[in-house]
C-alpha cells in the first residue's frame, strides 16, 4: 500500500485529481467513456450479429472492425491507468476493482476466441453460426455488462474516494 500512496501523491496524480483544468480529470474520464463506447459498442454489434440479429448482414466484413475495437480498448487502458494513478490506494483496496479487471480479462480472452472460432471459419457466411459461436457471443455480452456494472459500482461499494473510512 505504501507504493500506492506514493503514486497518488506524485505531482502528476495530484494534477489529475485536483486540477481545475478541463484537460485533467474531466478529459481523462471523457476519454475513458469514449474508449468504453468504442470497445463495448463494437463488441456488442458483433456479438448481436453472431446471435442472429440483422442476419442479412454478412459477418465476414465485420472482422474489419476489430482494429477499431482495439483502438477503443487501448484508449480505455491508458485513461483507466491515469484514473487509477490519481486514486491508487482507494481503487486498489476495493475488491470491486478486481472483479471489474477479471471481467475485462475474460472478455478480452473471449474476443480472441470469437475471432478464431467464428471469423476463421471458411464458411462464415455460407451457414449459420455454430451453437458454440453463439455461446461465445452471449458470454461476451455478459462479461462486458459485468465489467461496466462493476466499474460503476466502484463508486458506491468498498472504499470510496473522498469519504472518511
Amino acid at each position: 500500500m505504501e507504493f500506492f500512496h506514493y503514486l497518488e501523491q506524485t505531482g502528476f496524480a495530484a494534477w489529475i485529481r485536483e486540477s481545475d483544468s478541463i484537460w485533467a480529470y474531466p478529459t481523462i474520464l471523457f476519454l475513458h467513456t469514449i474508449g468504453l463506447g468504442i470497445v463495448v459498442g463494437i463488441n456488442s454489434a458483433i456479438d448481436l450479429r453472431i446471435l442472429g440479429l440483422a442476419s442479412r448482414l454478412p459477418l465476414e466484413p465485420l472482422e474489419g472492425l476489430f482494429p477499431l475495437m482495439w483502438v477503443g480498448f487501448w484508449i480505455n487502458a491508458a485513461s483507466g491507468t491515469l484514473l487509477l494513478i490519481a486514486d491508487a490506494s482507494t481503487k486498489l483496496a476495493n475488491p470491486v476493482f478486481y472483479i471489474k479487471m477479471g471481467f475485462i480479462a475474460l472478455a478480452v480472452v473471449d474476443v480472441f476466441v470469437i475471432r478464431k472460432r467464428v471469423f476463421r471459419d471458411p464458411l462464415i457466411d455460407k451457414r449459420p453460426v455454430t451453437f458454440n459461436g453463439k455461446i461465445l457471443a452471449a458470454v461476451s455480452l455478459s462479461l462486458w455488462l459485468g465489467a461496466i456494472t462493476a466499474g460503476r459500482l466502484m463508486a458506491y461499494l468498498g472504499p470510496v474516494s473522498g469519504l472518511q473510512q
